[in-house]
């Protein structure tokens, strides 16, 4: 759920961008960000994303969104670009195509306490902050206030509230997302991984900070989608802005980041494509598909 740093607008041409690109690629799977990487300044959907998967389809490229968003979100904000399609959620920790999962990790349920009491620790000592219990097919907020729930809403499309979420069995959850109406990195990153060592705990967008398996990556996550698709690095195109987009660098030859992205994200790919505000996903995917190897 990762929100891009603030910074210009790219507007440069996407051919200066590309200059060291080869001039053939054999591509066979794109692997997208959403929030500050595929998705517009506003949020938004680009307009021509049908018809560019379509266009990837013809030529036999796998399109999947790979996102800390929440699986039924995707489904709901992706709609039919990604029926078929695996997809990447919760920072990768599911993984489904259809109606199979193909991956999937989870936190203790001990674990999964001790965030949510630090979490409110932190909101006891003035910090704006609450957490939000992800499942595979559903998530839990106690905080109930219209402002908290309302910015958890934008994310997780099945969202409950309820009573104490210390009351749930705690027994398959996927994250813990903490929302910071501050700023998430300085407010909570370092008590959140101090106060719950067992997990892994990242910066997933500027007011988002994520708990999760210590084995759990969107780099894990695509290399199980490869495996599934019998499809290589060499093959595999990733876009991302944000840290938590670091892993799939490792998995990609053709990995790009975004020209707005965190600058720990520009150190890792090979590529800058376009700003999501100048439609740099799509931009770069034609451009690809314009160098494709004879099959």
């Amino acid at each position: 759920m990762s929100h891009s740093v603030s910074g210009p607008t790219e507007t440069s041409e996407l051919s200066n961008l590309t200059a060291d690109f080869p001039d053939e690629v054999d591509l066979r799977l794109v692997v997208a960000d959403m929030d500050g990487t595929l998705l517009d300044g506003q949020g938004r959907v680009p307009r021509r994303l049908d018809t560019v998967v379509a266009r990837m389809h013809e030529h036999g490229v796998v399109f999947v969104p790979a996102s800390g968003r929440q699986l039924a979100n995707l489904r709901a904000t992706l709609g039919a670009t990604i029926t078929q399609s695996p997809i990447i959620a919760e920072n990768g920790t599911i993984v489904v195509q259809g109606d199979a999962e193909i991956h999937r990790e989870t936190i203790t349920r001990s674990d999964a306490v001790a965030a949510v009491r630090t979490a409110r620790a932190l909101r006891e000592q003035g910090f704006d902050v609450g957490p939000v219990i992800a499942t595979r097919d559903r998530a839990y907020v106690d905080r109930i206030d219209e402002r908290f729930v309302r910015q958890c809403a934008f994310y997780y499309a099945a969202l409950e509230p309820v009573e104490d979420v210390l009351d749930l069995a705690l027994d398959n959850v996927l994250k813990i997302a903490v929302y910071a109406f501050g700023d998430a990195e300085s407010e909570c990153y370092g008590p959140l991984s101090a106060a719950v060592p067992g997990v892994q705990t990242v910066v997933s967008g500027v007011h988002w900070v994520d708990m999760m398996a210590r084995t759990a990556s969107k780099g894990r996550a695509l290399a199980a989608v490869q495996e599934r698709l019998g499809i290589n690095p060499a093959q595999t195109a990733v876009f991302g802005d944000y840290l938590n987009d670091a892993e799939l660098y490792d998995y990609s030859e053709l990995s790009f980041a975004m020209a707005n992205a965190h600058p720990g994200i520009l150190s890792r790919a090979r590529y800058i494509a376009p700003a999501n505000t100048d439609d740099g996903v799509l931009r770069t995917i034609e451009t690809l598909l314009d160098r494709l190897s004879p099959r």
